[in-house]
């Protein structure tokens, strides 16, 4: 019986690290060696880290990534390894590397460079052109990467039609909610089109914005699933390949025959080995991994991003303001789930408009995640802007000048501890305040990383539900939960006076953000006119602030930043 050992190594690279992605990569060949793997495959760019964006105009950048695959081939005797890098000829190219025995035995190029969304690969590659099927131990393995496997006619269509069983797919696929459901759907038809074991090997991991799943994924010729790697983890899945299985299921398809015949294209084949591995293969113990499905792998999601965004920018600990609010809570418990409580510091900072309860919510948030709360009142520095700037404001009614002022005040003073402990500021925004410039420019905006920048305000609540039913108690307080949503800048402020309830706001913002329609549409699917077209206005002129923001984790198919760019001046209204 024909079969083939395939190991897919899912590891957390870092973009310019090459001796840690060098580590990882050769750990991985250690383990799968004694798992008596014949085929071990590894993520897109793994040497070098994905996205890489500009560093690629850098030669000394793409040479010490060839530098490094020449260090994972001479360290990789006894199978055969495919892993994703930069190659340089007359051009850059996203490229897999091919390596058998400790030897380069081919390189494929990734003919589909993707330009759209958070992706830029024509601004740095240039476009393979063949369709190689590598021979590798007697089967033939068709080799492409991420973009290529989504096209219906792609690179795996020619390359199973030019005698390729196993199709590998080395991916940097981002994640948005819901991701693994779409990809698998798509893996499975391209299964069962091409009548071909599909091994989908993704990168896993936070990068800046983006953040990367895992969720490695092989299908058999049926499109059925014979492995999954875990969500959100590094992990090393292993599993045995029936090719019989799928030469019989082409017996059975007369249709091929005449589908090969009319096909133009044909892909080139390279004998990598021809000899099946005689190494005994011992059983390999069952898997079972589990997916929390929505709104957990949001939450899983975040706390990946977290965690990477600190640890890999050189910061142990990170300081939050905790205004007693459901935002700040929420971030509060995604950062000790990503760094530990100790690593956690909470900061309130009370106001004469403060009501008795935000104070005490966030003093018993604090106990029940474990953090210090450091409390240091604002009215003193209030007062004295007050005082400082009386004479300029003679004559005038208090406004938001004089809300914002306590909003940049609460920024400095978080900054100043950034400062003084080296510890990253986290903001609490969401994604719906972001949207309508419901924030304070160098005030609650002000920090290094934003990890509520996605998340709508009703998303957040449900986070906070979630969280709270994985401790089987009211980690955050119920209070928090229930409480009107206020940034308690006045008296008796209420968000929902500048806003439209969140329950009304949010499926406006996610039609008129994520799915471009005009206000003409929106008001046609049944919403109030005069709020459709307020909230429009809002999020058009308050591009200026997200220009500003800091970065935050993408888990929306369309987020601010990377995907979604416009001008700030624009006379356009949709």
């Amino acid at each position: 019986m024909r079969r083939l050992r395939v190991g897919m190594a899912q590891i957390n690279t870092t973009v310019g690290d090459f001796a840690g992605n060098t580590r990882k990569i050769l750990e991985a060949v250690n383990e799968a060696r004694t798992l008596g793997v014949d085929l071990l495959t590894f993520p897109e760019l793994a040497v070098c880290g994905y996205p890489p964006e500009d560093l690629l105009l850098k030669p000394q950048f793409i040479a010490e990534n060839l530098k490094a695959l020449d260090r994972i081939a001479s360290d990789s005797a006894g199978l055969t390894i495919i892993v994703g890098f930069v190659d340089a000829k007359v051009d850059i190219f996203n490229a897999a590397a091919i390596i058998h025995d400790g030897k380069l035995a081919g390189i494929y190029h990734k003919m589909y460079l993707p330009n759209y969304s958070v992706f830029d690969e024509n601004r740095y590659f240039q476009a393979g052109s063949e369709y190689p099927v590598y021979i590798i131990n007697g089967v033939g393995v068709g080799v492409n990467i991420c973009e290529d496997i989504w096209y219906e006619a792609g690179p795996a269509t020619v390359q199973a039609y030019s005698g390729a069983e196993v199709i590998v797919n080395i991916s940097a696929s981002p994640y948005y909610a819901g991701r693994l459901n779409t990809r698998e759907r798509m893996l499975a038809t391209r299964a069962t089109d091409n009548i071909a074991i599909i091994v989908y090997n993704n990168l896993v991991g936070g990068q800046d914005e983006l953040v990367f799943d895992g969720s490695s994924l092989i299908l058999d010729e049926r499109g059925q699933l014979l492995a999954l790697g875990k969500q959100f983890q590094e992990d090393l899945i292993v599993a045995d390949l029936d090719l019989e299985s799928v030469f019989r299921s082409r017996l059975h398809d007369p249709r091929r025959r005449k589908e090969r015949l009319s096909r133009g294209e044909q892909g080139t084949s390279i004998v990598v080995s021809e000899t099946p591995s005689s190494a005994p293969k011992h059983k390999l113990p069952s898997r079972q991994v589990q997916v929390p499905g929505l709104p957990g792998e949001v939450y899983e999601a975040l706390v990946l991003g977290t965690r990477d965004y600190v640890h890999k920018n050189g910061f142990q600990g990170v300081v939050i303001g905790l205004s007693g609010g459901v935002d700040s809570s929420l971030v509060a418990a995604v950062a000790v789930d990503a760094l530990e409580k100790s690593n956690v510091l909470g900061v309130s900072m009370p106001s004469r408009y403060s009501s008795p309860g935000s104070i005490t919510d966030a003093k018993q948030l604090a106990e029940n995640l474990g953090i210090k709360l450091l409390t240091i009142p604002i009215e003193p520095a209030f007062k004295a802007y007050l005082e400082m700037l009386a004479e300029p404001f003679a004559g005038t009614k208090p406004n938001v000048a004089e809300e914002n002022i306590q909003a940049r005040i609460r920024g400095n003073i978080l900054m100043a501890l950034s400062n003084k402990f080296g510890s990253l500021v986290l903001t609490t925004g969401n994604k719906s305040e972001m949207a309508t410039g419901y924030t304070t420019l160098y005030g609650d905006l002000a920090g290094g990383f934003a990890v509520l920048k996605d998340v709508p305000k009703t998303m957040v609540y449900q986070l906070v539900r979630y969280r709270n039913s994985l401790a089987g108690a009211d980690l955050i307080p119920p209070a928090i939960l229930t409480k009107p949503a206020s940034a308690e800048l006045r008296p008796q402020q209420k968000t929902t006076e500048s806003l439209a309830p969140f329950e009304i706001l949010d499926p406006i913002l996610t039609a008129y953000v994520e799915e471009d329609k005009s206000t003409e549409q929106i008001i046609a699917m049944g919403f109030n006119k005069e709020i459709v077209e307020r909230m429009a206005q809002m999020v058009d002129r308050s591009e200026y602030k997200r220009r500003q923001a800091p970065p935050g984790i993408k888990i929306t198919p369309r987020a601010f930043g990377r995907d979604r760019r416009l001008p700030i001046t624009n006379k356009f209204k949709g």
